[in-house]
Parts: C-alpha cells; sequence; structure tokens
C-alpha cells in the first residue's frame, strides 16, 4: 500500500486520537485510513460543493419550506 503523508490542523489529530482513545478505530493509521474513506465515497456521491456559484442559493427546496415538493 502507498504511503501518503499529511499536515493536518491541531483540532482534527485530536479529533482522531480522541476516538482512537475511545476505541472507535484501533490505531490513528486505521482512523485516518477509514475516515479518507468515508470523505472520498460522499464527496462521490455528492459532488464538488460550489460555495461561490450565486446562481443557486440555498433557500429550501425550490423556494419552498417543505421537505418534498412535487
Amino acid at each position: 500500500m502507498p504511503k501518503v503523508e499529511i499536515t493536518v490542523p491541531e483540532h482534527l489529530e485530536m479529533q482522531i486520537a480522541q476516538m482512537v482513545e475511545q476505541g472507535e478505530f484501533v490505531n490513528r493509521e486505521e482512523a485516518i485510513e477509514d475516515l479518507l474513506s468515508t470523505g472520498i465515497r460522499a464527496y462521490k456521491t455528492s459532488g464538488p460543493m460550489d460555495d461561490e456559484d450565486p446562481e443557486y442559493e440555498d433557500d429550501g427546496m425550490m423556494g419552498h419550506d417543505d421537505e418534498y415538493v412535487f
């Protein structure tokens, strides 16, 4: 398996360490691998988020407050 070196903000490192301490992961390497895999799957599902596109504003479903619009 290829090795990758990354630098993460301290708050993320603390959250990863906390998850390992709580037993959610065996070690940091497993935690980072699983979290990256989950993030990539989520990204592929939802696609990139472009917050700079003013054409699409998030004001509910087509301007409605209801969750479902027919």
